[in-house]
């Protein structure tokens, strides 16, 4: 009974209100805040607040400085924001940002590890205007030439887009910058195998029509060896209606006699420049680039066909493509097309 008792009274201990004496206060919560305290101000660090919003141009310029970022993520939301902002403009507008500001910024990232960023790079360049991009293609070039020739098999295919989307818009400036032609040769020279023995034959050291990924970027070497070689040796139309044109009396050679169409009409005397060896020399002629191609790839290229075409398949029909722009080619050259 007496536990009993003591129960009751310690329910009745939960139900009664505490006397308070005059004066004293109530006693506090456990979890009592004290909001007392008055400001003057609140102030947020690393943030302006103003009535007008940062102009296009402003925007453009600090997406350009977060290409640096090491997010993969921020690299490839900013290159998306440049392409929506150049390509939402009207025809004819000038660029937020210029092109000379532009392509330096973005053209290391044809290295770039993350294959969303050079998706998305490409779809950059591809918005440019066309004009803009003649007078950058030497440095461009350069990017996707180390590109062309990276470990990781997935850069080397992207830098062959950004080569086949080169030679779309600026194809003429590619073959004859400096280092253009020869150096380009090489490369795909090499990266297809077809590499000169102790002999001084030509020999193809690598196998083709491998089964996998391997075979697709044989394939793809090749046609863009054969977008390569169309724009260096197969003349434009351009160059045909002047042909024509020149063979009318009394217009004799009237290409020699146009003003040149180039920023830099003279640059391959290379007057003031370093002095350059054969592979870094311009080769703007189109019977320059037919002599080095006959003396330092057509025997190369001549034993690399013969193997791809005995592969079959794409490989044979991309290899099929290439002989007939070599043929093209080099009709005019000594009128020896026999090999092809």
């Amino acid at each position: 009974m007496g536990s009993s008792a003591r129960k009751r009274k310690e329910k009745k201990k939960d139900f009664q209100k505490p006397k308070l004496k005059v004066g004293k206060p109530q006693a506090k919560a456990a979890n009592f805040t004290d909001t007392s305290f008055k400001a003057k101000s609140i102030v947020l660090t690393q943030q302006s607040l103003s009535s007008t919003a940062p102009s296009l141009a402003a925007q453009c310029a600090h997406h350009l400085s977060l290409l640096n970022h090491k997010s993969d993520s921020q690299r490839r939301e900013s290159l998306a924001y440049l392409t929506t902002a150049i390509s939402s403009l009207p025809p004819g507008a000038p660029l937020p940002q210029p092109a000379s500001v532009i392509l330096p910024a973005v053209q290391r990232l044809v290295l770039d590890g993350s294959n969303a960023v050079r998706q998305q790079l490409l779809k950059l360049l591809q918005s440019l205007p066309e004009g803009d991009i003649a007078s950058h293609s030497d440095q461009l070039l350069l990017h996707t030439r180390a590109g062309m020739t990276h470990l990781a098999a997935d850069i080397r295919i992207s830098s062959l887009d950004v080569l086949e989307w080169l030679l779309r818009v600026a194809g003429d400036e590619v073959v004859s910058c400096a280092g253009g032609w020869v150096k380009m040769l090489k490369c795909f020279l090499g990266l297809l195998g077809w590499q000169n023995n102790s002999s001084g034959k030509w020999s193809v050291t690598q196998s083709f029509g491998k089964a996998g990924g391997d075979a697709k970027v044989q394939v793809k070497q090749i046609n863009a060896l054969a977008s390569f070689l169309r724009c260096g040796l197969v003349p434009s139309q351009k160059e045909a209606a002047l042909a024509g044109e020149g063979s009318m009396f009394p217009l004799w050679q009237t290409q020699h006699h146009m003003l040149s169409e180039r920023s830099n009409a003279y640059a391959h005397l290379n007057l003031f420049g370093a002095a350059r060896d054969e592979e870094a020399e311009m080769y703007e002629d189109r019977e320059d680039r037919q002599r080095v191609f006959h003396e330092r790839a057509e025997a190369a290229v001549v034993v690399g066909l013969e193997q791809a075409t005995k592969a079959g398949g794409e490989l044979g029909r991309a290899a099929a493509q290439l002989r007939r722009v070599i043929r093209e080619g080099m009709a005019d050259y000594n009128g020896d097309i026999g090999a092809y």
